[in-house]
């Protein structure tokens, strides 16, 4: 029953995301690309790569999902044993491609944080002055 609950729980938080999760991924790629070596966690790639597989698997499980929806009989509504039984069903297949979300995903606000601390290539470069004397000479 816990379990259940969890994969119900996680597949809710995740539902809003899901949407744009394919433009999320492919900012943080662009960001990724700009970014200067040194700015890199080398870990990053292979969580890009994971959450991409994880959302390739979620969306096909979505897919499967709403044809087993309207395969089940029409009585089969929310509530009914019919009904819950399967999306418990689709909520376990999916638990593990979302808990991939939750343990990855913050890779791609780690990526947007370094991203916005990077230099702009569209700055211009600092030139360095003269530090203001210490011996200033006092108004009178």
């Amino acid at each position: 029953m816990r379990a259940s609950q969890r994969d119900a729980h996680t597949a809710e938080a995740f539902e809003p995301l899901r949407d744009g999760a394919r433009h999320l991924l492919a900012t943080a790629e662009t960001q990724l690309g700009r970014l200067p070596e040194r700015s890199v966690q080398g870990r990053w790639v292979y969580q890009l790569g994971v959450l991409h597989h994880a959302l390739d698997r979620l969306d096909e499980l979505h897919e499967q999902w709403l044809q087993t929806r309207d395969a089940l009989p029409p009585a089969a509504k929310p509530g009914t044993p019919a009904y819950d039984d399967a999306l418990a069903e689709h909520h376990a297949e999916s638990w593990s491609y979302l808990d991939d979300w939750a343990t990855h995903g913050k890779a791609l606000s780690e990526i947007n944080s370094a991203a916005r601390r990077a230099p702009s290539p569209l700055a211009p470069t600092p030139h360095p002055t003269a530090a203001p004397s210490r011996h200033t000479s006092a108004r009178r």
